[in-house]
This record gives C-alpha cells, structure tokens and sequence, in this order.
C-alpha cells in the first residue's frame, strides 16, 4: 500500500513538474507576446528618427548628391519632431490589431496616418530651401522668391507623391495567403488563453492531490517545496544563461538602432521567466521551511 502511494505521489510530482513547464511558456506568452501592452512599450522603445536616418543612408547611399543634404536633414528633423504622436498613433494601431488577435473584434482595421509628418514636413523643407540657396543649381538660387516658392511646390509634389498619407491594415490589403495566417495565429491565441487556465486547475488539482495522499503538512509541504525550488532554479538558471552567454545577437547587415532594440526584446522576453522562477524559488523555499518548523510546533500531528 505504502509502494502504490508512493507511486502515485511522485506520478502527481512528475504532472506537477510537466505543468510548470507547460504553464512558463503560456505565462511568457501571455506576459509578452500576447499583451498588447508590452508591445506598445516595446515601440515606444524604438528610435524611430535614428532608424530613419539609417534606413535612409542605407537606400540612398551616393544617390543623393551633397548640396542637396539640406534635404534629408529636413525630413530627419521633421520626424523627430513628430515621433512621440506617431508612436501614440502606432500604440493605438497595435491595441486594435490585438482586439482582433484575440478576438475582442471582429473586423480587423488597423489605421496609422502620416498627415502630420507631411504637413510638417513640408514647411521644414520650404525653410530648407530659402536657408540653402546656395546649395541649389544656380538657375534655381536665382529665381525671384515668387517664383521660387512657385518652384519649390512643384517640387514637393513629386516628393509628396512618394509618402502615403496612412497606412491601413485590414482583410483586403493582406494577401490571402498571409491571412490565413493570421486567422491561425487568431485560433491559437484562443487555444493559448483556455490553455493557461486549464493549466491552473490542472496544477490547482495535482497540488490537491498530493496534499491529500501525504496527509500530513511535513509531507506535503516537502514534497511541493522541493518541486517548486528545483524548477524555479532551473527556470532561472536558464534565463541567467541567456543573458550571460548571450548577451547581443550579432546582425551586421541591420541598421543599429535596430540591433539595440532587438537585443533589448530578447531581455524583456525572457524577464518573465526570471521572475516566475524567483517566485517559485521563494515559494519552495518557504514550503520547506514550513515542513521543518511546523512538526516542531505540532510534533503530535506528524
């Protein structure tokens, strides 16, 4: 009786242990990749003008000629300037997008205008022009303010032409084959989030279970204490190897600033872990404590 109760004991101790494993990856998902919220910081996080200007460089290297520099600087300054309202515009784009992601909506249509950033870029690169004659072909440097400004709209025409005045996200400009996608990405985050809590009652029951056969605090407190501790540790052993062995992803051909943020998402994508394993530590810790301590204070019940 005793060998069929200590079977079933370390079988519920191997579930719980299985459990855990499985319930980490839910709660790493849900603590990031699937809260909304995280993504909207992670955003925030990117430096939108310094990945401009790299972009930039990098598609119109020796293609821009360098009295018309003024020009870039511009467009630079002018998205700078315009970076926090287009992260607040990104920010609600995102909570949109995740409303259908996880199927809050229906409808997915997700909307980030440029409007602002053109407007202003267009009285940014007027100022250019009437503070850089001097950089401008001599035919041009020689017009009459009038017919400069007359010049200079013609010009930005064409420029504007280049910039959409938003960016629309919705069932008609996905391809199809993307959507599909992105409907299975939709199933499996419902999946995801019945998951996890199947997860809990299922680690709530095995808990139960284990209290029940032990039938003692000494015994049942041990047993959890250890399981917890030592899968805590490992989960953060795992996390502090990451970032000790792996601290950057080497990406030569990505502009830096990307680099820079990527590296900083793989950190925050594994902080969760860190703190459940903490957590889990100190909840083992505290357990077995107890199962120390407690036979000492009530010695007639163990």
């Amino acid at each position: 009786m005793n060998f069929l109760k200590g079977l079933l004991a370390t079988l519920l101790t191997f579930l719980l242990f299985l459990s855990l494993a499985a319930f980490s990856t839910l709660f790493v998902l849900r603590s990031t990749l699937l809260d909304p919220e995280f993504v909207v910081a992670q955003v925030k996080k990117l430096d939108v003008a310094a990945l401009a200007e790299e972009v930039t460089d990098f598609q119109l290297s020796g293609q821009v000629p360098p009295e018309a520099a003024f020009l870039e600087e511009a467009l630079y300054s002018a998205i700078a300037q315009n970076e926090p309202q287009l992260k607040e515009q990104a920010s609600t784009a995102i909570y949109s997008g995740y409303d259908y992601l996880l199927g809050k909506s229906e409808k997915l249509n997700v909307v980030i205008s440029l409007k602002p950033i053109k407007a202003d870029l267009k009285d940014r690169l007027w100022q250019s022009f009437q503070q850089n004659k001097e950089n401008l072909p001599l035919e041009v440097a020689a017009l009459p303010p009038e017919m400069l400004e007359q010049y200079f709209e013609e010009f930005y025409r064409q420029f504007e032409a280049e910039i959409p005045s938003e960016f629309v996200i919705d069932e008609s400009s996905i391809p199809p084959e993307m959507m599909k996608l992105v409907d299975i990405l939709r199933e499996n985050a419902r999946y995801i989030q019945t998951a996890y809590y199947g997860l809990i009652a299922l680690m709530a029951v095995l808990i139960l279970g284990i209290i029940l056969l032990h039938r003692s605090v000494k015994g049942a407190t041990r047993e959890l204490g250890i399981t917890f501790l030592i899968y805590g540790a490992i989960e953060y052993a795992s996390v502090w190897a990451t970032q000790r062995y792996f601290p950057s992803l080497p990406l030569p051909d990505m502009p830096t600033s990307v680099q820079t943020w990527l590296n900083g998402l793989i950190n925050d994508l594994v902080a969760p872990m860190q703190v459940l394993g903490i957590g889990l530590m100190a909840a083992g810790a505290a357990l077995i404590i107890v199962s120390i301590v407690y036979p000492r204070l009530r010695p007639a019940e163990e």
